[in-house]
């Protein structure tokens, strides 16, 4: 129960004056993470077997505290790079700083940087090793051309020009900053699990892939330290949870697996790989808020989940 009210009383201090709603979201602040990241979703979002290609047009939602995730993108020969956010963290100097360490990294195909490193980071790869089946030597120095990087580094000093390799947007909440089927990859990383209009947001991404396009999304179903179990944020009552919430923008939307898994087909995806981490779960069925009484099993011990869909 010490973290219940640790966590109530943290929703209660955002009604105090002065209260900064502005905090690291951890993770994308480090050049390797980002380095990380990219290469999984890259090579996890080919498991569905069609012929792969590299997405000409990538949008990344909820990239935190720098787009050094796109970056990474843009790097292995992505040419256009859209950063969907809710709240402005991103800031030039680091961007520039995890640009150029990435440059490094692509230069030295480093492997998938894992392990002890970043112990949590999932899901867990076959092989760390750098992917040359996918990034060859012909397209990765293709994709690490100096005039090509000297294009990103200057889209990424301009910000918003008319031929920039680099959209950041923040905040959007209107579906019309991406045209319709423009798309090829969309994918996001610990983001889904804490937004408010999943049905929403799924149709509207529905709306900007490509018909041949893809996504791939890593959501984490725990509850980021908000109770004294992985999963207790289901035991809060929905009043409770409101005063968790308090009056920050976001915090965690609380759906389970499945729930994530019948909003896609809903609207309009065919899931093709779902690669779930499961974790034991110690609540009782009298533990759980009344209206998470009626979780199966599999959705108690669902931690996560790296899903790739698409379009139907």
């Amino acid at each position: 129960m010490r973290l219940k009210a640790k966590a109530l009383l943290a929703g209660l201090s955002t009604y105090l004056p002065g209260y900064n709603f502005m905090y690291p979201t951890g993770g994308t602040g480090s050049a390797r993470y980002c380095y990380s990241v990219w290469l999984r979703h890259l090579v996890l979002s080919q498991t569905h077997g069609k012929y792969f290609r590299m997405p000409a047009i990538a949008a990344e939602l909820g990239p935190g505290d720098s787009i050094g995730i796109g970056l990474a993108a843009l790097l292995s020969g992505v040419e256009k790079y859209y950063a969907l956010d809710l709240v402005r963290y991103s800031d030039l100097r680091k961007n520039l700083t995890i640009l150029d360490e990435l440059i490094s990294l692509f230069r030295a195909r480093a492997p998938v940087p894992a392990g002890d490193e970043f112990p949590f980071l999932n899901p867990k790869l076959e092989s760390y090793g750098f992917p040359h089946y996918i990034l060859d030597a012909m397209a990765l120095d293709a994709a690490l051309n100096p005039q090509r990087v000297s294009a990103i580094r200057s889209s990424l000093e301009s910000g918003a020009s008319e031929n920039s390799m680099i959209t950041y947007q923040a905040p959007w909440s209107d579906p019309a900053v991406l045209r319709d089927r423009s798309v090829d990859l969309i994918y996001s990383h610990a983001v889904l699990e804490h937004v408010g209009d999943l049905r929403g947001v799924y149709e509207t991404m529905h709306r900007w892939l490509k018909a041949d396009g893809t996504m791939s999304h890593q959501i984490d179903f725990k509850c980021h330290g908000k109770a004294d179990t992985w999963n207790g944020h289901w035991t809060y009552s929905d009043l409770a949870w409101k005063v968790v919430v308090g009056r920050r923008p976001y915090l965690l939307n609380r759906a389970p697996h499945s729930e994530h898994v019948r909003l896609l087909s809903e609207s309009g995806f065919e899931i093709v790989s779902d690669n779930v981490t499961c974790t034991p779960s110690v609540l009782k069925r009298r533990d759980l808020a009344k209206r998470f009484r009626g979780l199966s099993h599999a959705d108690l011990t669902t931690s996560g989940a790296f899903v790739v869909a698409v379009p139907r």
